[in-house]
């Protein structure tokens, strides 16, 4: 069932649903929606999408009095609002989830495959799609593992210039933060900047939203529409998930970049344009290349750098840092409260393998913030979490390691005390996010004893 008065978003939500075999009730208040309910066609609805515009400041209202009636059903609300306070209250009231206006496709479709799973404990945790805001700089960016640390200097390197840069790694690594951060830190960060999600554009939209088009130069163009690459002259255009772009698309930007010029579809010109082209892609492109899915020289010409993030599971000692960060920024919010968290959780959070990455452990940061009604969070806190795990040992482990720092070897002999404190000055840096005369205060050494000791320990401070 759809709680929708406006008769365009109900007909696009009916045709995206009706793809995967849905078929969408629509009613245009909640009176109706209340009284559908206890209906024939109301007893096999599967779930209800609500926008919030239909009852407006009542929409936590109508989602308690949907749940009395229902407790089952899983319900979605649509909203323009991006509002913390908002998605803490519509949870609180009952909803699955929290989708913020316009919606993307793909978006719409998981979030319903996710909340009518039949087994919910076993799905991806309903990541929440609420957002924080971002900090913008590589201090947000949290973490010490060689491998992400490397990353972040040659990101924090390549935002100087001007030049095209590649960013490759898993949903959740936080390609788009570091893109944001590359951006502000960059000679640019005062130009045009504009971010496109390539997957979540029609293929049939997508070339004329990059490249732009003359009014009359194909059925349906009643309007002349400036592309984003000529928007961006000067500045930086970022394309996410590039590896979806439409192949014919591949061959006209890599012929763009190379010559520098932009040439709206149906113009007899075109337009010289300085535009700095970040881009991100899930799975190496490289690859893709090989398969012959991407074209070669558009590759070449977006990588002149590569980054790649590495994968939660690969740095899983960042883990206690970017819980803490996580936790403390989640406080902050409006209607939430500042949570401690046990040392117990921090395994169960550490034994689990995040398909999400980064972005997966915030939502179940956030949403076990949103239910816990004392001010530390435990293994408790993660129900669904600890179903997934299991038995992870942490009554055994918890002993073993502090803070993202393991004490013993597998063999239950300590571990050498060197490699110790390199654990302890890495956790040390990403706790105080690169800021070494704070790392040196509160480990209680002078600077120059902290960069002697990183030149002997080989540790990359670089950031």
């Amino acid at each position: 069932m759809l709680i929708d008065d406006e008769p365009a978003q109900s007909r696009l939500i009916a045709a995206l649903a009706a793809r995967e075999g849905w078929r969408t009730l629509v009613v245009k208040d909640s009176e109706t929606a209340i009284a559908t309910l206890g209906t024939r066609e109301g007893m096999q609805l599967s779930a209800i999408i609500l926008d919030q515009w239909v009852p407006g400041d009542d929409a936590c209202a109508l989602i308690e009095e949907l749940k009395s009636r229902r407790p089952a059903l899983p319900i979605l609300m649509l909203t323009t609002s991006a509002s913390p306070l908002l998605a803490v209250e519509a949870m609180r009231a009952g909803a699955t989830d929290y989708l913020i206006k316009p919606v993307a496709p793909d978006r719409l479709m998981q979030a319903l495959r996710s909340a009518t799973k039949r087994e919910a404990p076993k799905d991806e945790l309903q990541p929440l799609t609420e957002k924080m805001p971002a900090t913008l700089d590589f201090d947000a960016m949290i973490g010490t593992s060689p491998s992400f640390r490397t990353a972040l200097a040659r990101a924090a390197k390549a935002a100087r210039g001007h030049s095209p840069v590649l960013i490759e790694g898993e949903t959740g690594t936080g390609k788009e933060m570091l893109v944001r951060a590359m951006y502000a830190a960059s000679p640019r960060a005062k130009a045009p900047f504009r971010i496109i999600n390539v997957g979540g554009v029609p293929s049939s939209s997508i070339e004329s939203m990059l490249f732009g088009h003359e009014q009359g130069a194909f059925p349906g163009a009643f309007d002349r529409q400036i592309g984003a690459l000529q928007h961006c002259d000067g500045g930086t255009l970022f394309l996410d998930e590039i590896d979806r772009l439409d192949r014919s698309v591949q061959s006209r930007l890599a012929d763009c970049l190379e010559q520098g010029i932009v040439r709206p579809t149906g113009a007899r010109h075109g337009f010289r344009v300085d535009v700095r082209l970040l881009t991100a892609s899930n799975l190496p492109l490289a690859e893709f290349v090989q398969g012959g899915h991407f074209d070669e020289r558009l590759l070449a010409a977006i990588a002149p750098t590569t980054i790649v993030l590495p994968p939660l599971r690969e740095r899983q000692g960042d883990i206690p840092a970017l819980t803490r960060h996580f936790l403390a920024r989640i406080g902050e919010q409006p209607g939430l409260r500042h949570h401690s968290i046990t040392e117990s959780a921090l395994q169960l959070l550490a034994a689990f393998d995040w398909p999400g990455n980064v972005r997966q452990l915030q939502s179940v940061l956030f949403r076990a913030a949103v239910y816990c009604e004392g001010e530390t969070l435990t293994i408790e806190s993660f129900p669904q979490l600890l179903e997934l795990v299991g038995d992870f040992g942490h009554s055994a482990s918890a002993s073993q390691e502090g803070a993202g720092v393991l004490l013993y070897t597998d063999d239950g002999n300590l571990r050498p005390l060197e490699e110790i404190e390199a654990d302890v000055i890495r956790l040390a840096i990403g706790h105080y996010r690169g800021r070494m005369t704070e790392v040196a205060r509160r480990l209680g050494i002078g600077r120059s004893t902290l960069y002697r000791k990183l030149g002997e320990l080989g540790i990359d401070n670089a950031a």
